[in-house]
């Protein structure tokens, strides 16, 4: 973008990350579609985009599917954590928070801090 058009029209810059692209194309489709999944009727369930990454200020915590059990191709069996199985909303929802400490901690500390 060239600076005079910025300087011009005083558009407010938004950075999708610390990378380089070879154009706009790819960090415009980003950003519409951050904001187009919030508009109603757009993701399935109105309120998935509320439990989402960032949305507390955390990373987002490990998803998992069916089956319980997967065994990959290097002969290791992974499991969904039991507490995910276990019904307790409550439990669940601290070792979702949990799991989000540790997860941005680990990978982006700069969002603990304050």
């Amino acid at each position: 973008m060239d600076q005079r058009v910025l300087d011009a029209c005083d558009f407010e810059e938004v950075s999708i990350g610390d990378f380089i692209l070879f154009g706009g194309e790819v960090a415009a489709m980003a950003v519409l579609e951050a904001c187009i999944r919030l508009l109603p009727d757009v993701v399935g369930n109105n309120d998935s985009p509320l439990d989402e990454s960032f949305s507390n200020g955390l990373l987002e915590y490990p998803q998992y599917t069916k089956p319980a059990n997967w065994d990959s191709q290097n002969g290791k069996t992974y499991d969904v954590p039991d507490i995910l199985r276990s019904g307790k909303h409550k439990d669940v929802d601290n070792w979702r928070k949990e799991q989000s400490i540790a997860i941005t901690k680990k990978n982006r500390p700069d969002l603990l801090q304050d």
